[in-house]
């Protein structure tokens, strides 16, 4: 169990600031291949703040699952 709960903080810790920096930060460059495919017109921000709000909100969701697994088990 222990496993368990390291691996949910661990991850939602990841996912969070990965999110976070994509985000808010507008840290395009770590979505793989975004500023190419930027350039030829197939991505633009908007696809890039939709990965890093799915990232971020991954990321919440994960934490708050081991925040509750060690917590109350």
């Amino acid at each position: 169990m222990l496993a368990l709960k390291l691996i949910f903080l661990i991850l939602g810790t990841a996912f969070t600031a990965f999110g976070g920096l994509i985000l808010f930060f507008k840290k395009y460059s770590l979505i793989n291949g975004f500023s190419a495919a930027q350039k030829s017109g197939r991505k633009d921000k908007d696809y890039a703040e939709k990965v890093g709000r799915a990232e971020f909100v991954i990321g919440i969701t994960l934490l708050g699952v081991g925040i509750v697994l060690v917590i109350f088990i």
